[in-house]
């Protein structure tokens, strides 16, 4: 989830654990625990682009990342404070604080590698990350709780009110997600369309509007469904994968076909552009529904250079058209118009 959202859990956990005892200290360190896991960013001006994907949410957002700093970080502040609240609840709170970071954006299209040094992601991609359901109401009853005493049986409450409403959202999408993926196999089989393999994903700052993708050995298919509408409304649109396949890429140096493949789950379209490769990740979806359909390209990729038909360069693609850009047509198609 986004950095604001990922503060507020923490800030949220912080309360719960040591609000009683620290006030709105509590808060705070929860919060900088929340954002403890992201900071692995930093770390990706150190990598290939496409190494640095999977290095962002990998050790830092996995359950032993977070049983190895808590007890590191509550040593430390516990000594810090002279032992005045107690090496238990430090650790306590950071370990809480970081863990239900990586468990947060398991619900995200992007995943998490919780179980690291496994390899595999875990995501549930039930949530957009920037969903402002799910973070305002949590941000506001948290802040309402900050305002009052740190004694305040109310402001417990408030802040329970808020963990309890936040995890509630999650499950709501798990269980809008369940139904989408059910109504799209039937709209799949009911339209005779070839799919040997599908996923679905919540469009951007909503649960209620999903991005349907299939796939088959030739072409991908891409619908869109607003739970306000009996079935998809939208006509299916079916794209040629052509000829490239990650398998055929060639590197001039490492070959990262492997990462590429794990990244992108193999939804990947590769195309031609002269003497340059464009390999998009299809999970992410295409700009159409923001720009009435006037401009209709993949959101995320990769661009590869390319010397005697190897690859020589890699820069990511964050594909935003701006320009064209009509939020009103966007949110009218959430509402089923």
């Amino acid at each position: 989830m986004d950095s604001l959202t990922q503060i507020v859990l923490g800030g949220a956990i912080g309360e719960l654990v040591a609000g009683r005892k620290m006030g709105n200290r509590a808060v705070l360190w929860g919060a900088i625990a929340g954002t403890i896991p992201d900071l692995d960013v930093f770390f990706r001006v150190f990598y290939h682009p496409i190494e640095a994907a999977l290095v962002h949410r990998g050790f830092s957002h996995s359950l032993l990342f977070s049983l190895l700093l808590s007890p590191l970080l509550g040593l430390i502040l516990n000594r810090v404070t002279k032992g005045t609240l107690g090496f238990w609840l430090w650790t306590q709170l950071f370990f809480l604080g970081i863990v239900t970071h990586p468990i947060l954006d398991m619900f995200t299209n992007y995943g998490t590698q919780f179980l690291w040094p496994f390899e595999s992601r875990i995501t549930f991609n039930s949530v957009f990350v920037i969903d402002p359901l799910y973070t305002v109401p949590f941000m506001v009853l948290l802040i309402w709780a900050m305002r009052l005493d740190r004694n305040s049986a109310t402001r417990r409450r408030l802040n329970r009110i808020g963990l309890i409403y936040s995890t509630a959202y999650l499950f709501l999408g798990l269980l809008i997600k369940w139904f989408v993926w059910t109504e799209s196999q039937a709209y799949v089989k009911a339209h005779h369309l070839k799919v040997n393999r599908m996923m679905v994903t919540p469009m951007p700052f909503t649960c209620f509007y999903w991005y349907v993708l299939g796939e088959n050995n030739d072409q991908y298919v891409v619908m869109h469904r607003s739970i306000f509408n009996d079935q998809i409304t939208d006509k299916p649109v079916v794209i040629d994968r052509g000829p490239w396949r990650i398998r055929h890429l060639s590197w001039a140096g490492t070959n990262h076909n492997r990462d590429l493949h794990r990244f992108t789950s193999d939804f990947c379209l590769i195309q031609e552009q002269g003497q340059r490769l464009r390999a998009y990740d299809l999970r992410f979806g295409y700009t159409g529904k923001f720009t009435q359909e006037i401009i209709n390209i993949p959101i995320m990729g990769y661009e590869f250079a390319l010397r005697d038909q190897k690859i020589v360069n890699t820069k990511m693609l964050r594909l935003a058209p701006w320009g064209a850009l009509d939020f009103n047509y966007y949110w009218s198609k959430v509402l089923g118009n």
